[in-house]
């Protein structure tokens, strides 16, 4: 509690000081040197994140990990994105006045953790709902919604979101222009099968 509490003020402090985000965060009791999150981002149950080192997290982006996020390494979130692990609006619709004060599990509830893989790359306007989970390298354009399991390195579109090619392909395109980056590329994404 302490600790989401000292990395929001920090953060706070940033934005109001120097108006930008500053190298270093905490997350599970791990101190990650090269992680980033805008101050200007709203974190909500930060108890419950999982972030990797190397993960930037614009600003203006929501996240409500109260069912639990994970983050891997490298990926970057760009900025007025969402993540989400539960959805209520059914149930307060079919409880209307009750929902505060209903015992038990609420209907039309909504609720599961986000998983987010190593060094994908989640465009603005997107929204991940509760029980994603991305596979490592995946790029999801701009204002998509997903929901559900995409494999790895799917380029992810649309609303409702779907797979609408392979990421991997314009990767190949990069190291060909590029051939001294392969070991780099190689140590997380491992040779693509020929």
């Amino acid at each position: 509690m302490m600790r989401a509490a000292f990395n929001r003020l920090r953060r706070w402090l940033a934005r109001w000081l120097w108006h930008r985000m500053v190298f270093g965060e905490r997350s599970q009791g791990r101190w990650l040197p090269n992680t980033r999150i805008a101050p200007s981002t709203c974190i909500e149950h930060e108890d419950r994140l999982t972030l990797a080192d190397h993960v930037y997290i614009g600003p203006f982006n929501f996240i409500e990990a109260s069912g639990g996020v994970v983050i891997g390494e490298g990926t970057q979130i760009t900025h007025h994105a969402s993540i989400v692990t539960h959805s209520s609006h059914r149930a307060q619709r079919l409880l209307g006045r009750r929902y505060v004060e209903w015992q038990g599990p609420r209907p039309g509830w909504v609720a599961g953790p986000v998983d987010i893989g190593a060094y994908c790359f989640i465009g603005p306007h997107s929204l991940i709902e509760a029980g994603s989970r991305l596979g490592r390298g995946c790029v999801v354009r701009a204002g998509s919604v997903l929901r559900g399991e995409f494999p790895e390195f799917s380029v992810i579109a649309g609303n409702p979101a779907q797979v609408v090619g392979d990421a991997r392909a314009a990767d190949q395109r990069w190291l060909a222009q590029h051939p001294e980056l392969q070991a780099h590329y190689e140590a997380w994404a491992g040779r693509r099968p020929a």
